[in-house]
């Protein structure tokens, strides 16, 4: 990823935190020699990526615990408009934050592993809501074969954070106020990460 060095990210936590944040990924890779895509939730545990694909999804087959792949994660984002900043020497643009992480997948074969991974997906996104345990034993087999479960060790990770480091920081402020404008509420997000980026400079 072209990654310029102001909008770069120094420290492993802020990108564990924009993945925790946003698991649902996009992992990449190649099959028959083009570029083949899966949009995937992921848990990230620390040092490596758990997933799982719809068997009936040729992405898994080359995975051989060799080949590497990519997972790109994507935080909020934002159209910014040139008629926010104070210089009307401008142009319009997009601020956002993203983290790629590089690694080579392998399966996981054993049914005890696999279910593990399934009970703690379920666990991170239903709470004490749901669990696999109410579930028919012969119902959670069958739906189990009809996955296959990964890990994919964090071999390389990098993100950008573009949320205007490279203006003035009077535009800084004046972006984000427009993002924290009433009726805007979908950009607070993006608003506080800009906010840290201005205490962290």
């Amino acid at each position: 990823m072209y990654v310029p060095k102001h909008f770069s990210v120094e420290g492993r936590e802020a990108l564990n935190t924009l993945i925790r944040a946003n698991p649902f990924g996009l992992l990449v890779g190649e099959l028959e020699g083009s570029p083949f895509a899966t949009h995937l939730p992921f848990l990230l545990d620390g040092d490596r990526l758990l997933s799982h694909f719809a068997r009936g999804n040729p992405h898994w087959k080359p995975i051989d615990g060799q080949t590497e792949m990519l997972a790109v994660f994507s935080g909020p984002h934002a159209y910014v408009s040139p008629r926010w900043y104070e210089s009307k020497q401008a142009v319009p643009t997009w601020n956002y934050a993203a983290v790629h992480v590089y690694g080579a997948p392998r399966v996981i074969e054993d049914a005890g592993e696999v279910r593990v991974l399934l009970d703690r997906l379920v666990r991170e996104y239903e709470g004490d809501a749901w669990s696999l345990d109410g579930q028919d034993a012969d119902f959670t087999d069958r739906m189990s074969r009809g996955i296959v479960a990964f890990e994919m060790p964090i071999e390389r990770i990098e993100g950008k954070f573009k949320l205007s480091q490279n203006r003035p920081v009077e535009d800084r402020h004046r972006v984000i106020a427009a993002f924290e404008a009433p009726g805007d509420g979908e950009n607070a997000d993006l608003a506080r990460l800009m906010r840290a980026a201005l205490d962290g400079d």
